[in-house]
């Protein structure tokens, strides 16, 4: 959320939790008919095969998809179009906080786009891609993943307030994909997705724990409930009041200390090193400083539990520098990893070797669809905190396009285990 779109008033902890939202940019959209009628050509070409319907004003259907096919109903073709010519990468998501295009029900929305995700390297014809380095944006120069560009990257999505991730997540506080087993409830998938982590760093009794990203403390927990010890970094202020407080109200304050420091000042040496889908906030041109931090913390014979989101190698390499709606309006800064970038950097600055590897994108998919479901169930709580209807649709659509990537594979999310 760059600031000519958003404007988050800074608030004390004692303060309501109130944000203004001013959303400028989306007020008018864009005009440029030349490349207005180029996107709508491409749109057009692009949703003939998908198994979707689009449905526009005229009456006219577009997509493959019969009666009863996710629908995806255009109510503003004009400002649609123009959005998608300016920028397609960013227009297609701001046309959905705008109202230019809904769907029938909620649980559709990741219906819709899942089978533009399962074509998203095809949706441009091979062609036209070879010209994309001319029209793709780049990284704004504020949101470079320097110790201080990452403080601010962090506190536009993590502290928006404790009170609104409450609202959608499950009584553990884990914002990263759960791992479920028959029978689970979502805070049993959570907790056993920690396990994972924990398990592939063999963190038990005595040992020296560095966790880089506290979250809101719940593996931090965990571990200290097997008898380590742990230190836990993190640049989010409002993560660390709250993490703080539960590690102190489960009696474990004497067993982690929660710090408010950047991975890149990281101090002593630790059995296990621990990373739940921070690495995705770091930006490539500080992975080698992150594996080098990791190396560097890492006792004679410890080991390394870390879960990423990943995609495949060609794809991270081809969008490396593309500047997309996720990063406009929820995580700035930042790029997925490949698994391969992973292991080779772990290999390269952290003189470290894969030991096991397991893959859950699906369960990522479910993740987010209870997070979406639990998020629209309870709007009215955080509409209470001062969020308006434009940031419903900007929550609603991103949690779903994050879905929809999952379900189609184009996302996965990996736990690693390093020695």
């Amino acid at each position: 959320m760059t600031s000519s779109s958003i404007d988050q008033t800074p608030r004390s902890a004692d303060e309501p939790h109130l944000v203004r939202h001013e959303w400028r940019e989306l007020h008018t959209p864009p005009h440029s008919p030349w490349r207005a009628r180029i996107a709508e050509s491409l749109f057009r070409r692009a949703v003939r095969p998908l198994n979707v319907r689009v449905s526009l004003p005229d009456g006219t259907v577009l997509g493959a998809g019969g009666p009863g096919t996710p629908q995806m109903r255009l109510h503003r073709p004009a400002a649609f179009f123009h959005r998608l010519g300016v920028d397609a990468k960013i227009g297609f998501g701001e046309a959905y906080m705008a109202g230019d295009w809904t769907v029938d029900t909620s649980d559709a929305l990741a219906d819709v786009l899942t089978p533009f995700a399962e074509r998203m390297a095809t949706l441009i014809p091979p062609a036209l891609q070879r010209f994309r380095r001319f029209v793709d944006r780049g990284h704004p120069v504020e949101e470079e993943n320097t110790v201080e560009g990452s403080r601010s990257n962090i506190h536009r999505h993590y502290d928006l307030s404790n009170e609104l991730f409450s609202i959608f997540l499950d009584e553990t506080m884990t914002y990263s994909s759960a791992l479920f087993a028959p029978g689970d409830d979502l805070a049993a998938a959570q907790r056993r997705k920690i396990d994972g982590v924990l398990d592939y760093a063999e963190v038990g009794q005595g040992a020296r724990v560095l966790e880089i990203g506290t979250g809101w403390g719940e593996l931090a927990i965990r571990a200290a409930q097997r008898g380590a010890t742990v230190t836990s970094l993190t640049i989010s202020e409002e993560q660390r009041a709250l993490a703080t407080k539960r590690i102190a109200e489960a009696g474990l304050a004497d067993r982690v200390e929660v710090q408010l420091r950047d991975y890149r000042h990281a101090e002593g040496q630790y059995d296990a090193v621990v990373s739940v889908e921070m690495i995705e906030a770091v930006g490539s041109r500080y992975w080698p400083t992150f594996f080098e931090t990791v190396g560097s913390r890492l006792r004679p014979g410890g080991r390394v539990g870390l879960q990423a989101i990943t995609m495949d190698h060609d794809r991270m390499m081809a969008a490396s520098s593309s500047y997309t709606w996720i990063h406009k309006y929820v995580f700035p800064g930042g790029l997925i990893p490949s698994t391969r970038s992973v292991e080779e950097g772990m290999a390269a600055h952290a003189g470290l070797r894969p030991q096991a590897m397991r893959e859950f994108g699906l369960d990522y998919a479910r993740t987010l669809r209870e997070w979406r479901r639990q998020f629209l169930h309870r709007w009215e709580d955080a509409a209470e905190l001062g969020f308006d209807e434009v940031f419903r649709r900007m929550w609603e659509f991103y949690l779903a396009y994050s879905e929809a990537g999952f379900r189609s594979g184009y996302l996965k999310v990996h736990q690693f285990s390093f020695a």
